[in-house]
């Protein structure tokens, strides 16, 4: 069957916006989903000790942050190493082939090791040590009791190792072993938005895929979660030679369609006669994101995510479009960049820009997640070592840009 694709005049950056906002389902269509289906729906959620997470899951569902927990806790879902070795929060159905794409990120810290003089039947005896003690306890271990426990097997590699990012052999064993899902890293008090972590038995059973039909997966639900990428795009994501990433996109089907700015998006043939038909809501729809959010950071294309007349806007000297990355969190509507915002936590209160002032919709949004914070979260952290104290100046600049705009 020979799918139509639209004109490339019709997918103006304005409609694209849109449509992804729509598959990630950020407009609506996900309120009182479960947490796996939203994960399914809209990617698996980046984790590096922060809260995105839980916004994740509360912009797209209305979820909880105690039910979050509650679906860790139960395994519905879970904070995993999977593509660039990079952490993300995984629906359980996805867990075994999503570890089966962080393997080769594993193994290489190992060849880090290895230029140290350690062997690679060294690590393979302290990987079973490891399990041993965990089965033993019946209860998480953090490094240092496995250190504890473990004494003399852990290798102390000294001032060449710490230079190298290894101080210890005992890192290495557990990425390996938790690559293998035969143990699990679990936070210490139960939330994903802090550092301190313990290691359990698990015992996964493995995906019985091959890699390449682990890479064509992630390829299709990739697509999927973005409404369509371009190559550049989809490698930075998975991490994919050129080769294999052509070889994913032509076991999946998918289809080449330019776009009005002169891109080529690859995409799901589903999707291209989805999008032929999708028109742009009217209505506002507001949402306060993280800056490491999927619709954000899958693409890593937040300057299309800026409106013409916004791409100029700056602050603390940086222009925003010009970023790689968002220096602090977005405000959205209908996949359309209109503020940033921060949360200070001294004063419970988000502090907000946005670049015309804001209306109605915008104000009540940020009231709402401004009360979520401080009731379900306490702080809203970036990452593991965010704290307050850090992000006073961007919190200062917030400020400071949406008084000149008034």
């Amino acid at each position: 069957m020979t799918t139509s694709i639209p004109a490339a005049e019709t997918l103006t950056p304005e409609r694209l916006r849109a449509w992804a906002w729509h598959k990630q389902g950020l407009d609506g269509s996900l309120e009182g989903k479960s947490s796996e289906d939203v994960l399914e729906r809209a990617g698996w959620a980046r984790s590096v000790g922060g809260a995105n997470p839980y916004l994740t899951l509360y912009a797209r569902a209305g979820t909880s942050r105690e039910q979050v927990d509650r679906d860790v806790q139960a395994l519905k879902i879970h904070e995993l190493p999977t593509a660039r070795g990079c952490t993300y929060v995984l629906p359980h159905h996805d867990f075994a082939w999503g570890l089966q794409l962080g393997t080769d990120a594993a193994n290489a810290t190992f060849k880090v090791l290895a230029r140290l003089g350690v062997d690679r039947g060294e690590i393979t005896l302290l990987e079973d040590q490891v399990e041993h003690a965990l089965k033993e306890s019946g209860e998480p271990m953090d490094p240092k009791q496995l250190r504890d426990v473990l004494g003399d097997s852990v290798r102390n590699l000294g001032e060449e190792g710490k230079k190298k990012g290894a101080s210890t052999t005992l890192p290495t064993a557990l990425g390996l072993l938790q690559a293998d899902g035969r143990i699990r890293r679990v936070p210490v008090n139960g939330r994903l938005d802090q550092q301190r972590y313990a290691y359990t038995s698990w015992g996964l059973p493995p995906s019985h895929l091959d890699d390449d039909d682990a890479r064509r997966l992630l390829m299709k639900c990739y697509l999927g979660w973005t409404g369509g990428a371009t190559l550049k795009q989809s490698q930075w994501f998975t991490a994919f030679t050129v080769a294999q990433s052509k070889a994913a996109l032509t076991a999946v089907g998918a289809v080449e369609v330019p776009t009005a700015n002169g891109d080529v998006l690859w995409m799901l043939a589903d999707d291209v006669e989805q999008l032929a038909a999708f028109e742009q809501p009217e209505e506002e729809q507001i949402q306060l994101l993280a800056g490491t959010d999927s619709l954000v950071l899958l693409r890593r294309n937040s300057a299309d995510m800026f409106a013409d007349e916004d791409k100029g806007k700056s602050v603390l000297g940086s222009t925003l479009a010009l970023q790689a990355d968002l220096p602090d969190h977005p405000i959205f509507d209908r996949g359309r960049i209109i503020g940033l915002w921060q949360y200070d936590p001294g004063a419970e209160r988000i502090a907000a820009w946005t670049f015309a002032a804001a209306t109605a919709a915008v104000k009540e949004r940020i009231g709402e997640v401004e009360q979520w914070i401080g009731q379900q979260l306490g702080d809203f952290r970036s990452f593991s070592l965010d704290a307050p104290a850090s992000r006073q100046r961007r919190i200062d600049a917030l400020d400071a840009t949406a008084k000149q705009s008034m």
